[in-house]
């Protein structure tokens, strides 16, 4: 297939290794069914089947074929990838209270929250089957511990959240944990199954380290300026959830006593007003907070591209080096 013509780069990937996501999304709707409980595969087909972009294991599979391997395994920790995204999107939603994730009603609003925490669960426990199955220690130690690491991310989230204490490092511990885990171990995984040499395994490692940050900055800064219809949020959503993020963070550290006693009110209390929102908005503009968030979420798509230089020239590496424009284009 010519892929040139296909204008976004994770489409271009999609098209470059369509066998190997045909193979991932055939073994994913074997591993998700269920003989005893019709519920597991009803709920998780409901957010798989939703038109993801499915860049995860996209990315496990590019660095895995960018490496050279020629093995069946890279499928097996692609599926594994996605999984593990899409238990912590199920416990997500639950988390956020959540009634939208990729344009549709969430699982916990079609169902229950019961059936989203138990069927999350289900499809962590199917992640740690599938990641045994290559058989390499290597690759159990790297995809079990991003599991863990997901989740003291989101831990740490509940409580830095809303304390107006929380500052840009804690920010990125949280940012590293819930989002660029499982980036850097869909990466990393993808070279240590090529048995690729350890400054390459390291370069896909820092690569997707990078690319999972300026993803998610990008996806906070979409939150204050997006659009409802391309990002299937509602803006404002983290302002509601009194979620503290990059640009509010931004805000508080340049806010008079005025404006902090805004944030303690409607971040830090959750005492929100009709207006409140808009307010927020003004502040983050008065102190150029928006611009400065994108500006930072650049410099990290820099550190992504610069990050692949130590693999060779291929055309996987092309379309890598492309996504991570492409991450950050959504604000530019």
């Amino acid at each position: 297939m010519n892929t040139d013509t296909i204008a976004k780069p994770h489409d271009r990937l999609a098209a470059h290794l369509t066998d190997d996501m045909d193979k991932v999304t055939a073994l994913i709707r074997e591993r998700m069914a269920s003989k005893h409980a019709p519920r597991i595969p009803e709920v998780t087909a409901h957010l798989v089947e939703a038109g993801g972009k499915r860049l995860r294991p996209l990315m496990t599979l590019a660095a895995a074929r960018m490496c050279g391997y020629d093995g069946p395994y890279h499928v097996h920790l692609a599926a594994t990838v996605e999984f593990i995204h899409t238990a912590t999107l199920l416990h997500d939603d639950v988390v956020d209270e959540s009634e939208q994730r990729r344009g549709r009603p969430t699982a916990n609003l079609l169902w229950d929250n019961q059936s989203s925490v138990l069927v999350g669960d289900y499809l962590f426990a199917r992640s740690f089957q599938l990641m045994t199955e290559p058989g390499s220690m290597r690759v159990m130690q790297i995809l079990s511990n991003a599991a863990a690491t997901i989740a003291e991310g989101e831990v740490l989230q509940l409580t830095a959240a809303r304390n107006l204490a929380t500052d840009e490092s804690v920010y990125l511990q949280v940012v590293r944990g819930k989002t660029a885990a499982l980036f850097s171990a869909a990466t990393e995984v993808g070279g240590v199954i090529a048995e690729a040499p350890d400054a390459q395994v390291q370069a896909l490692f820092d690569y997707g380290d990078a690319l999972g940050i300026a993803f998610q900055i990008v996806d906070d800064l979409l939150d204050y300026q997006g659009n409802t219809g391309a990002t299937g949020k509602n803006v404002g959503d983290d302002f509601r959830e009194r979620k503290l993020t990059l640009p509010v963070i931004k805000a508080v550290a340049k806010a008079d006593a005025e404006e902090r006693a805004f944030w303690v009110r409607t971040i830090e209390k959750g005492r929100q007003e009709d207006g409140d929102l808009d307010h927020a908005l003004v502040l983050l503009d008065k102190h150029g907070t928006l611009a400065a968030t994108r500006q930072d979420a650049l410099a990290w798509a820099d550190k992504a591209k610069a990050a692949l230089a130590p693999l060779p020239a291929h055309d996987i590496k092309d379309m890598l080096i492309d996504l991570a424009d492409y991450v950050v284009s959504r604000i530019s």
